[in-house]
């Protein structure tokens, strides 16, 4: 199931979450399995999987890494489970924060992350920004790929931290 088209939204590596939250709900009202106690079991089945697939768009919209990644997927960019190699500078600028987090120093640490990810963020900010008006080339793609590794790098980080 395609869930741009579930939700009626252009596929695009981010969408716009007032519509989403509107989507959401008129998506619920028309399917949802409470609608089909006296239907045929085989429609209330529909309407469960129905409901499923709407909550699991839902969560993924609503979270901007996961709709970069499902929107890369859907472009066939990136696979389930893929092994990127994340480039030697950016790795090395990744060990000194990591030696900052065994040091303990977490608020800093919390925060220089947070600063290294809005830096990263303005890289791809005009991809993301024009997308539902230009086409993405393959360029772009790669960026947004890359873009889309090194922040679940720093987000594995900043888990660290938190646990």
């Amino acid at each position: 199931m395609d869930y741009f088209q579930l939700f009626g939204l252009p596929v695009a590596p981010a969408v716009d979450r007032s519509l989403l939250a509107k989507k959401y709900f008129e998506l619920q009202r028309q399917s949802h399995p409470d609608l089909f106690t006296r239907h045929t079991e085989h429609e209330q089945e529909e309407a469960l999987a129905l409901t499923a697939d709407i909550n699991k768009a839902f969560a993924i919209f609503k979270s901007d890494q996961k709709t970069i990644e499902y929107f890369l997927q859907q472009k066939g960019v990136i696979e389930e489970n893929e092994k990127y190699n994340l480039p030697p500078d950016f790795l090395m600028e990744m060990m000194d924060i990591n030696e900052a987090v065994s040091a303990g120093d977490k608020a800093a640490v919390s925060k220089e992350v947070a600063d290294y990810t809005a830096n990263l963020y303005e890289g791809i900010k005009p991809i993301v920004e024009n997308s539902a008006t230009t086409q993405i080339g393959p360029e772009a793609l790669q960026e947004l790929k890359a873009y889309y590794y090194k922040k679940k790098y720093l987000n594995r980080i900043l888990d660290r931290l938190e646990g």
